[in-house]
């Protein structure tokens, strides 16, 4: 991965339909609140979700598990950002490109791999595999494959939330494809009606599966929020430090007003839509602009920068990560698969199956 420069540099914003990403934050963290020693575990988290797809998509290619494999390799400052700024126990619920905030939540890497084999191990039984993770402790609620089916279910958990005069915030999380899915309007019109403390976050990583948001969606993604009233704001996806000082502050707000929020986070991933997509609707020089701005090399410079750090440390987060993820696969190649005789465990709440003929 490229160096990093810390000092501001954003990509020019070709995939987006405004001219560039938003500039990163200025502030330091610890005007953040973020202590010296957090700013490591925010680079262990990212990496391992970095290392883990990089692993996962090589286990694909050999063919240890098929179907759909979405890899989230670019975004990890979200992720990551995110979980670090929300509470343990707020909600979160994304789309299929779950693997990261899976694992930023606290997901193991060994329930996650063995999900991707298919193996009783897997955090969803091995029934869910790469679209379908979830983890109820976590308050990680999906892992959605139906492209915007989930943005409902996000304003249910929130209503759920507010109904039991709960504090806590539920996180939804989509990709810039969902954004003209009707789901999108009718949960928005909800939220705002009854003033769910939900706040929305549309990855936008400027593709959808293979068109540029341009090209697919009619103005600016962050006008969506306008016809509901919604508190909204398009933040750079590219700096962490940057996503935790926004999520902060929107965390905040919804607490205090229990009222919804809109962030558009522009970010860019580096792999295709899926495995199968060689993403040849872009150009080389555009992928070397924007990992010059790549998310872990960039927080790996600031902490070397700030020498909150030493290089001996990454590297031993790194050596460290490494060795977890192969232990993964290990593991799940070890792993069984589930009994026949669970097939339906978990599908149906009536044990009889009585939608069964």
């Amino acid at each position: 991965m490229a160096e990093a420069d810390v000092a501001g540099f954003t990509p020019t914003g070709v995939v987006y339909k405004s001219t560039e990403l938003p500039k990163p934050t200025k502030k330091s963290h610890k005007t953040l609140g973020i202590k010296d020693e957090e700013l490591l575990e925010l680079f262990e988290s990212m990496y391992r979700q970095r290392r883990f797809e990089e692993r996962a998509a090589q286990m694909y290619q050999k063919g240890k598990f098929g179907g759909f494999l979405h890899l989230y390799i670019g975004q990890e400052a979200i992720s990551t950002g995110s979980v670090y700024a929300l509470n343990d126990n707020d909600d979160l619920i994304t789309a299929y490109r779950d693997h990261g905030l899976a694992l930023a939540r606290g997901m193991s890497s060994n329930e996650a791999m063995a999900e991707l084999f298919g193996k009783k191990t897997g955090c969803s039984k091995g029934k869910g595999g790469s679209m379908h993770y979830f983890d109820i402790e976590k308050h990680f609620w999906g892992g959605h494959a139906i492209v915007g089916a989930h943005l409902p279910l996000g304003a249910g958990i929130a209503f759920a939330n507010k109904y039991r005069n709960e504090d806590r915030i539920t996180a939804c999380y989509f990709g810039d494809g969902a954004i003209d899915q009707g789901a999108l309007n009718e949960s928005f019109n909800l939220a705002s009606l009854w003033k769910l403390p939900i706040l929305y976050v549309v990855e936008n990583n400027g593709y959808s599966m293979g068109t540029a948001v341009k090209r697919h969606s009619a103005g600016e993604l962050i006008n969506r929020a306008l016809p509901y009233e919604m508190k909204h704001e398009v933040v750079n996806g590219m700096d962490v430090l940057t996503v935790i000082e926004k999520m902060q502050e929107v965390a905040k707000d919804i607490r205090e007003n229990g009222e919804p929020w809109f962030l558009e986070i522009r970010t860019y991933r580096y792999r295709g839509h899926s495995m199968s997509d060689p993403a040849n609707y872009r150009t080389k020089e555009e992928e070397k602009e924007f990992k010059a701005t790549d998310p872990i090399e960039r927080l790996k410079t600031y902490i070397l920068d700030k020498k909150t750090s030493t290089q001996e440390d990454i590297d031993e987060v790194q050596k460290r990560i490494d060795q977890e993820v192969l232990d993964a696969i290990e593991f799940a190649e070890e792993s069984d698969f589930p009994d026949t005789e669970e097939l339906y465990d978990d599908v149906y709440v009536q044990e009889d199956y009585p939608f069964q003929t």
